[in-house]
């Protein structure tokens, strides 16, 4: 049987697209700080953020009916190559993501100002950029990424906690439910079900960290910029460091994937 699968260019497609939302919701502060309306940036970015982790949900049952069509002649071994090109997937959606950033940088500041004319209408806004004129503006933000964007950006201008912080985060997020429903397999029947379930309280984890230490620092600091208490490459630094450490999350999650669906099957054995 072939590895990748029609089912798999599909999912593959799903994960990238969901990849590069997450990853280019960290430009959202840097628009909302450039057009003066940060409380309606951070609405917007929560927004991004819970259409990501529902279509986390989303993508469990069909990663998970991957099994049910991969051959039984070594059966873990495939679903692994599966379950790895798929992180990989990841990996690519947050660079797509990066390269793009320039560009949703000048589209969320005109979707951020359009949003507060809308009186915070998400269905109202894209209502009103679905035609000719509103894709002709959309085309004119393009930018390409250029090393200039970097200037000013030093290794003391960085938030190296963040940056550890969100490598495991991210890492977590990537592997959570493939870990669980490969662990599924690695357990007695009786136990496969309490190992999907684990995804939840993997990915929940990774929630609270991200919503602990993360989500408050970024808003404190762009609140900060918007005062003039800190200088603007302090925020461009922190998207700097979040699109950066979610990349090497990506990469780290290939090595994490296998000891954690170990775990994962350790602890729906032992619970």
């Amino acid at each position: 049987m072939e590895l990748i699968t029609s089912k798999l260019i599909m999912i593959s497609l799903f994960i990238l697209v969901i990849t590069m939302v997450e990853t280019l919701a960290y430009s959202t502060r840097i628009s909302g700080t450039r057009v003066k309306l940060i409380a309606t940036a951070i609405s917007l970015f929560s927004t991004l953020v819970i259409v990501s982790r529902f279509s986390t949900m989303i993508q469990q049952p069909l990663t998970a009916k991957l099994i049910a069509e991969a051959p039984d002649l070594n059966k873990l071994h495939f679903i692994e190559e599966q379950y790895r090109i798929l992180i990989g997937v990841t990996t690519i959606g947050v660079l797509i993501g990066i390269l793009l950033f320039p560009t949703f940088i000048n589209i969320f500041s005109r979707a951020i100002v359009q949003l507060s004319k809308q009186r915070g209408s998400i269905v109202a806004l894209f209502l009103s950029q679905c035609n000719g004129k509103g894709f002709k503006k959309i085309m004119k933000c393009i930018r390409l990424p250029k090393l200039s964007y970097l200037k000013g950006i030093t290794y003391k201008t960085i938030p190296k906690r963040l940056f550890v912080t969100n490598i495991i985060v991210s890492a977590v997020f990537t592997i959570g439910v493939l870990s669980s429903i490969y662990a599924s397999m690695l357990v007695p029947e009786d136990y496969a079900q309490a190992a999907l379930m684990s995804s939840g309280i993997i990915n929940g984890i990774a929630t609270i960290l991200l919503t602990l230490f993360i989500d408050p620092k970024a808003s404190v600091l762009a609140d900060r910029v918007m005062k003039k208490e800190c200088d603007y490459i302090y925020l461009k630094s922190y998207s700097l460091t979040m699109v950066s450490s979610k990349l090497v999350g990506t990469i780290i999650a290939q090595l994490l994937f296998i000891p954690a669906a170990y775990y994962v099957a350790w602890f729906a054995s032992w619970i």
